[in-house]
């Protein structure tokens, strides 16, 4: 017997169907431990439909769609490589090399050498020919001089972003932008997307009554931000972005025209160890800025903390142009456009930006938001907190990390005031090389029920660069107190059941030796008084603070060997 597939229907569940099951396979845990708070204070929901979103929303969904879509500065996603080189021989050839692998536009943002007559000669050739983004301190930048040897009959046709903390004034070059919302700097210091986007309007807003007249400002105006690795809430950024700069326009009583969005690679979720992982967090970004509308993109290399190689480089380009030549996203208008939650998260983004862009209006303007420093300073801190106790992962650092990875010693200026998450692991794994601890997991009764708590205890070790031993299975009390008698290590956690580990750890601190820390594996909240004073250490468990932990333990161990 066929089957016509155009006949099959299936009846559709509505929300409270699904929060009825959703709710049974909780098993008693409320139903709100489903939802999920951002670092912006947005409540994220478990599942979003077209009615929630109609009822959130009304007739103003189809004009945040219809916004974004008409807001768009050009129909592609332009490849904007970072040229590097520790000389002017070496930065040439690789920035003839970009070019002919795919680059589209010039991107200086470092140079470690002196600029002589004849590099800049050099650079004001392809300047002419090719767009370019320039990333510079201010207008004393001694690469500004390439605007000096462009021809004068080329340089209206010239084109290009100049990144600055303040407006550069180049009168004869109309298609270069110089007004620019640098929200990166404020990125790398843990600002949240909510606070970036009222950054980026108050920088503009301070931009526009400086110049001439609105018309010249926003004919010359960019937005730059940093993409991170939250996905889904990056590509709501930069769709609020746009909505956003239709109100401000209509602030200024003028009809909002589409500026370009430049965006790069986030590094502050960047580590030094595992770099690899870096590779996947570039290609999320990147794949995060062009569906959320990015027009010019810059993928750092993974190994960009440290020093560059060909090799690198050439991934991170290609990382963009296969966002760009095979993953097709481009050939769709607006791809997120319509989606339950991206729409929902991008209105959010936009009510909670425009009210937090007003507040520092209201205040005079950005240069005199005095609070936005300790503002940014304490989201930074809990987003510290967060990777800290594993409540957001990052993979190879504080999760699934590699603890025979070496730290390299090279340091990449460009990068080396980033506010970076991994840092405090980082610093970890310096220590514990410095204090060369020896650890070791007691591991007691059965495999299959001390393994669990094993893994963890090495998993919780191995983020600090440390591979601990293990004492395998040992069966009795007294098996455990003689094999921790003749241990040759610092430190020594203790993995069983809770039962076995209520018999043991009693026992084993009646003859602990005096050189050995312990510590148990799990919380023993009814116990832990009594073997703490006793001599136990402390403990280790889901949830802690891994580097206030294992600060406490090296600290313990030179108490120790003193």
């Amino acid at each position: 017997m066929s089957i016509n597939m155009k006949d099959i229907e299936f009846p559709a569940a509505s929300y409270e169907q699904w929060k009825e099951q959703a709710t049974a396979a909780l098993k008693g845990k409320p139903f709100e431990s489903l939802f999920t708070k951002t670092i912006e204070g947005i409540t994220l929901e478990p599942l979003y439909t077209q009615e929630m979103l109609v009822e959130k929303l009304g007739e103003q969904l189809e004009k945040q769609v219809a916004t974004v879509r008409t807001l768009s500065s050009t129909s592609g996603l332009e490849v904007a490589q970072q040229i590097v080189g520790d000389t002017a021989e070496e930065f040439i050839a690789n920035l003839e090399e970009s070019l002919a692998r795919g680059n589209e536009v010039i991107t200086i943002a470092h140079i470690p050498f002196t600029l002589d007559v004849a590099t800049i000669a050099k650079l004001s050739d392809y300047l002419t020919e090719y767009s370019f983004k320039l990333i510079v301190e201010n207008a004393n930048d001694p690469i500004l001089a390439v605007f000096n040897e462009i021809e004068a009959s080329k340089r209206a046709q010239v084109e290009g972003y100049i990144v600055s903390k303040g407006a550069i004034k180049l009168t004869e070059y109309p298609k270069v932008r110089t007004y620019a919302a640098d929200t990166v700097a404020y990125h790398n210091a843990g600002a949240n997307a909510v606070q970036e986007l009222a950054i980026a309007l108050a920088i503009a807003s301070k931009q526009a009554k400086e110049a001439p007249s609105y018309e010249a400002f926003a004919g010359k105006f960019f937005v730059n931000f940093a993409i991170d690795t939250q996905f889904f809430a990056e590509i709501a950024k930069l769709r609020a972005f746009k909505v956003l700069w239709k109100a401000f326009a209509a602030g200024f009583g003028a009809e909002a025209i589409a500026v370009p969005i430049v965006a790069e690679t986030s590094v502050r979720s960047f580590s030094k160890v595992d770099v690899y992982v870096n590779l996947l967090r570039a290609g999320n970004a990147a794949f995060a800025g062009a569906i959320g509308g990015a027009d010019v993109f810059t993928v750092h290399a993974h190994d960009c903390l440290s020093k560059t190689t060909a090799t690198s480089t050439r991934i991170a380009r290609n990382v963009l142009l296969l966002t760009k030549e095979e993953s097709h996203v481009l050939n769709v208008l607006d791809p997120a456009g319509g989606s339950y939650f991206i729409e929902s998260l991008t209105a959010d983004y936009v009510k909670a930006a425009w009210a937090k862009f007003i507040e520092i209006e209201e205040t005079g303007g950005i240069d005199a938001y005095t609070a936005l420093d300790e503002e940014i300073e304490a989201v930074y801190a809990e987003r510290i907190k967060q990777v800290e106790t594993r409540k957001h992962s990052l993979i190879g650092t504080n999760i699934y990390a590699n603890p025979v990875d070496e730290l390299p010693t090279e340091e990449n200026p460009q990068f080396v005031s980033v506010k970076r998450l991994a840092a405090p692991f980082e610093k970890l794994r310096r220590n514990f090389a410095e204090a060369n601890v020896k650890v070791a997991i007691l591991t007691y009764g059965e495999l299959k029920n001390f393994k669990p708590r094993a893994d963890f205890v090495a998993g919780f070790f191995n983020t600090a660069g440390i591979v601990p031993e293990q004492s395998g299975a040992l069966a009795s009390v007294e098996t455990a107190k003689a094999w921790l008698a003749t241990a040759d290590y610092d430190y020594v956690c203790v993995a069983a059941t809770d039962d076995d580990t209520k018999e043991l750890i009693p026992a084993l601190l009646a003859d602990k030796p005096t050189n050995i820390v312990l510590d148990a594996a799990g919380k023993y909240k009814d116990e832990q008084a009594e073997w703490t004073a006793n001599g136990l250490h402390g403990f280790i468990f889901a949830g802690q603070n891994i580097i206030e932990k294992l600060n406490t333990v090296t600290a313990s161990i030179k108490e120790v060997q003193r």
